[in-house]
């Protein structure tokens, strides 16, 4: 995945007509550094329309992807199509999952509706059924535009899907502030990479998506598909896109994982990013590491699923602030008070948004173990080997782990928000990690463990982010801690006594773990370790 940035460099050539012939960019607004050619096909300037094929990016607003479709198609004189498919083959695809990016389907046809454009959402019905469906618009179309995405099964996708076309197929970035490619490396943490952004970042800045990509622009009316593709492919109906259960039920996917409480799509993005903003970040740095105190922003799932964009929450975040691009002081030192010459709430909750977040797509993008356990800082590795035989006082089953069944009232309450919300304090997640990593016979067990759990019933599982919280448990972006512990060697070592004493967890504990339900778990739980502790050499 680590290519030469100079190759995302390059602008696109002129369309003169010819069949053929490559485009200028003279009315394009997205920065070249932001776009790729995913094949060696050209644009074919006699097509019927511009597809752009939403993957994640699933927004309608500040989208440079979208951007990019549009200007295309106002060059090309083209309609313009966008096809946003959902699959049911993904792993872990279940009701919560489908259910989320669902609302976010029916928000984008809704806002779609009276603009100059084909919105097409489709759903599998059934495993394959959806297999051809992007090469047939494609035949028709002057070129593919997609969305960039450095996790999951997405960068495969793109890559065997492009390799079919006969048509050119841009993959564009619209991930964060920064653009992948603006680094030529990964960072080993937090601190490097913010340094890197402290130097880099501000020449970025300048450059966003458009707020409302067909404000003041003229494209030709929407192109009407064929009969026969949409009988074969037909669009996902009312039931659907409203994501009604009797719908669901009909799709093969896991319907054991229920939907969570909170609503997908752009309309409740907006609604969270406003109520943060105005009524939480005041008491953002004192609350937020507090697990019953709601003072997050929530956003982590809008952001995944491209229902929201970090370029629209820094804008209205600057606006609230009162801050201009002028307001920074310029110093790249990698300390994170005072970068951004905001408030001291903004500060801390734009290292969430942009130096943390932005630092696990950094990793994804250079580094295609991400996900394995290869992957861990060498000091990590060889810490946590030299401390693979130590005894493990508890260990705890796949089973157990998934439906909160161990002797820790705190980490079963973080397990059970995790299953039945979709979601997990942020601070509470560090723990459970922490945890599990004590809790396994190896530390690559307790990786699989995460991993699983998280993808499975975390709204917000699956990403770049994600992966950076689950490593960070091993030891990635972090530093060798003292003192020198069993199993975590110098892993930094987390405890729930100590999470207790830091914050009041007795409101998170009533509402995620009563007593009873505790009680009645502990003593299933304890008969089996000892069983599996008396095996152990």
């Amino acid at each position: 995945m680590a290519q030469d940035a100079q190759a995302y460099a390059r602008p696109c050539g002129a369309v003169k007509g010819s069949r053929n012939s490559q485009t200028t960019g003279s009315m394009h607004s997205v920065p070249a550094i932001r776009i790729r050619q995913a094949n060696g096909q050209t644009i074919n300037a006699r097509g019927d329309y511009v597809l752009y094929w939403m993957i994640a990016n699933r927004r309608v607003n500040w989208n440079f992807a979208l951007d990019r479709a549009v200007d295309h198609a106002r060059e090309l004189k083209k309609p313009l199509v966008i096809l946003e498919a959902l699959r049911v083959g993904y792993p872990w695809a279940s009701d919560r999952l489908h259910r989320f990016v669902l609302q976010g389907m029916a928000d984008n046809q809704q806002a779609l509706a009276r603009r100059p454009v084909l919105y097409y959402p489709y759903v599998e019905p059934k495993q394959g059924a959806g297999h051809g469906l992007l090469e047939r618009l494609a035949d028709d179309a002057c070129l593919v535009v997609t969305d960039e995405f450095p996790c999951f099964f997405l960068p495969r996708m793109v890559n065997a899907a492009a390799g079919r076309l006969k048509v050119r197929c841009e993959v564009v970035d619209s991930c964060g502030l920064l653009p992948l490619r603006a680094a030529e490396n990964d960072f080993p943490t937090a601190y490097a990479f913010r340094r890197f952004l402290q130097r880099v970042l501000p020449e970025h800045l300048p450059h966003v998506p458009r707020a409302d990509p067909f404000a003041g622009v003229k494209l030709p009316a929407p192109h009407q598909l064929a009969a026969s593709m949409t009988r074969n492919w037909p669009k996902a109906s009312a039931d659907l896109l409203a994501a009604k259960e009797a719908a669901l039920r009909q799709l093969p996917i896991d319907h054991a994982v229920g939907p969570a409480s909170q609503d997908g799509g752009g309309v409740a993005a907006e609604r969270l990013t406003s109520h943060f903003l105005r009524k939480l970040l005041a008491d953002y740095p004192e609350r937020r590491n507090e697990p019953a105190a709601h003072a997050t922003s929530g956003l982590s799932p809008y952001l995944h699923f491209g229902h929201v964009s970090s370029h629209e929450v820094f804008h209205r975040l600057a606006e609230q602030e009162a801050w201009l691009a002028e307001s920074l002081p310029g110093l790249a030192t990698g300390k994170r008070p005072g970068w951004w010459g905001m408030s001291d709430a903004a500060e801390a909750f734009l290292d969430q948004l942009i130096t943390w977040r932005e630092l696990g797509y950094n990793f994804c993008t250079f580094r295609e173990d991400y996900d394995r356990y290869d992957s861990l800082p060498d000091w990590a590795k060889k810490t946590l080997a030299k401390h693979r035989r130590d005894r493990r006082r508890t260990i705890y089953s796949d089973m157990e782990f998934e439906t909160a069944r161990t002797h820790d009232r705190l980490w079963n309450a973080a397990q059970r928000q995790l299953v039945v919300e979709g979601q997990m304090h942020n601070y509470v997640r560090m723990l459970w990690g922490k945890k599990i990593l004590e809790w396994s016979e190896t530390p690559e067990e307790a990786l699989a463990t995460m991993v699983k759990l998280n993808n499975k019933y975390a709204l917000d599982g699956r990403d770049p982010n994600s992966y950076s919280g689950i490593f960070w448990i091993l030891g990635r972006f972090d530093r060798a801690w003292g003192p020198e512990r069993p199993i975590f060697g110098t892993v930094r070592y987390m405890s729930s006594d100590n999470t207790a004493r830091k914050f009041d967890v007795k409101p998170y504990l009533e509402k995620y773990a009563p007593e009873r339900d505790t009680e009645e778990s502990d003593g299933t739980a304890r008969t089996t370790h000892v069983h599996r502790l008396s095996k152990r050499k």
